[in-house]
C-alpha cells in the first residue's frame, strides 16, 4: 500500500467515526516498517489539516470534525510512545497555541516530534497571558519559542505577544517560529508579525530549525505604504521583566 492509498483509507475512517479501524490501519503499516515519525508527519498531520480544510468550507459537519479530530489525537497519542528517540541535544523549546483542538493537535504532534530529535519541550497551550508567557520563556530561556496554527482571530495577540518579547529584549538569541494553520494559509503573513522562521508543518519545523540555528535579527522597516507606528512606552509591568531579565 503506498502512502497515498493509506492516507485516503485513514480519512474515509476519520469520517465515519470508526475508530478501531483508523487504530488498526495505522499500526498495521507501523508493522510494515512505517516509522512513527513518518505516520505523523505525513498522514496524521494532512489529516488535521484536510479536516480543518472541509469544515471552514462546509463541507463536513460539525459532528464529523468533532469525531475525525478525536480519533486523529487519539492515534496522535499512541504514536508518540513508538517513536525513536536521539540523545538529548540541550536545545529548548517552548510551544504555544489557539485554543480550538486542531491547534492543540498540531502543538502536540510538533513538540512531540522535537522531543524524539532530543530536545527538551515546554508546550504551555492556549490561552497564557502575554505577561506570563514572557515570564516564563525568560526563566526557561529556551532556543525556540514555537506557536501552532493559531486562527486569523489569534493573529493581532501572536503580533503582541512577539512586540512584547523583542520590546522588552528577553532571551534575544531565541528565535520564534510560526508553524501551520493561518500561517500555511496567508504567504507571507509569518514574516509579517516579525517571526524569525515559518513552516508549513512539525516535520517541517524541524527542517527549518536545522536550517537556521541561528538567529538573524529581522530589521523593523515599515511596509510600503505604511507609516512607522511610533514606539509606545511599555506597560509597567513588562518594564519590570525588562529590568528582572537584564544581566
Amino acid at each position: 500500500m503506498t502512502m497515498a492509498e493509506l492516507f485516503k483509507q485513514y480519512l474515509e475512517h476519520l469520517f465515519v467515526g470508526k475508530r478501531c479501524g483508523a487504530r488498526e490501519l495505522i499500526f498495521a503499516a507501523h508493522d510494515r516498517g512505517i516509522t512513527a515519525s513518518k505516520l505523523l508527519k505525513m498522514v496524521l498531520w494532512p489529516a488535521m489539516d484536510q479536516i480543518d480544510k472541509l469544515y471552514r468550507a462546509d463541507e463536513i459537519s460539525r459532528i464529523t470534525e468533532h469525531m475525525a479530530v478525536r480519533i486523529n489525537r487519539m492515534l496522535a497519542d499512541q504514536l508518540c510512545g513508538h517513536l525513536a528517540r536521539k540523545p538529548k541535544t540541550g536545545k529548548r523549546m517552548v510551544i504555544v497555541c489557539g485554543g480550538q483542538e486542531i491547534e492543540e493537535l498540531s502543538a502536540q504532534i510538533t513538540a512531540d516530534l522535537f522531543e524524539a530529535e532530543g530536545w527538551s519541550v515546554w508546550f504551555l497551550g492556549s490561552g497564557a497571558p502575554n505577561d506570563e508567557v514572557l515570564e516564563f520563556v525568560g526563566k526557561v530561556r529556551p532556543d525556540v519559542l514555537c506557536v501552532c496554527a493559531p486562527k486569523p482571530q489569534d493573529v493581532p495577540n501572536l503580533r503582541n505577544l512577539i512586540t512584547l518579547i523583542r520590546s522588552v529584549g528577553v532571551c534575544q538569541e531565541m528565535q520564534i517560529l510560526a508553524c501551520g494553520g493561518v500561517f500555511a494559509r496567508a504567504p507571507g503573513l509569518a514574516e509579517e508579525i516579525k517571526a524569525d522562521l515559518y513552516a508549513p508543518s512539525g516535520g517541517e519545523a524541524l527542517k527549518a530549525v536545522e536550517a537556521h540555528p541561528v538567529r538573524v535579527p529581522i530589521p523593523d522597516v515599515p511596509q510600503p505604504g505604511r507609516r512607522r507606528k511610533k514606539n509606545r512606552p511599555l506597560p509597567a509591568a513588562a518594564r519590570r521583566l525588562r529590568a528582572a531579565f537584564r544581566v
